[in-house]
């Protein structure tokens, strides 16, 4: 059976190895084409071993997320997803503003499709992940929330309030957020708009 690439299997930036005989939709073309995306076509044997983006996420928390970020690992584990802890180890404490750069870094230059970032209340994770380049991180709270922001605002990271939350009410979130594709359509024209608004105020790097 042919692999199927589709929006969802671009990454943020870099290159995407895909099989010789791989049928490239023209949602992902596009996708591609506005991230900078290079699609290389390789013979199977010939593609790096590693782990698909989609199936590769990144999760970190500072001391406040610690807990819950322990206990939604066995989750995505169970998912099938390859796990990237960015940290802590422990619940001494740790600054959110780290943690979230660290794991929106891995996200925005392709490493891992998606990111999860866990602090007290998930606001300060959200702002300080938002501030990398190709960034659509959003703070959700229930299950309407992790819907929308994958359907209308395609987020690739997901903050969490570990003191806000009870684990089953994070894994819900958790869960429809990893299940809910992008509709694209009216909604993909919208994060154009963000993304044109990224660039504009970009700066370089003192």
């Amino acid at each position: 059976m042919r692999l199927v690439i589709t929006y969802q299997d671009i990454p943020t930036s870099g290159e995407l190895q895909v099989p010789m005989d791989a049928i490239v939709t023209p949602s992902a073309r596009d996708a591609a084409a506005e991230r900078g995306v290079k699609i290389v076509a390789l013979p199977a044997d010939q593609i790096h071993s590693q782990a698909a983006p989609e199936t590769t996420i990144a999760i970190g928390a500072d001391h406040g997320g610690f807990r819950l970020k322990e206990q939604l690992k066995p989750v995505l584990a169970g998912l099938g997803l390859t796990i990237r802890d960015l940290g802590v180890a422990d619940e001494t404490p740790a600054d959110y503003p780290d943690i979230a750069r660290q794991v929106a870094e891995i996200v925005a230059d392709g490493t891992a499709a998606r990111g999860i970032v866990i602090d007290g209340a998930g606001i300060g994770s959200s702002i300080a992940a938002n501030k990398v380049p190709g960034i659509r991180a959003a703070l959700c709270y229930d299950k309407a929330s992790a819907r929308n922001s994958r359907e209308h605002n395609d987020s690739n990271v997901l903050t969490l309030g570990g003191r806000l939350l009870t684990p089953t009410q994070a894994e819900e979130v958790l869960r429809v957020w990893l299940g809910t594709p992008f509709a694209g359509g009216r909604h993909a024209a919208r994060v154009r708009k963000i993304s044109q608004i990224e660039r504009k105020y970009a700066r370089e790097p003192k």
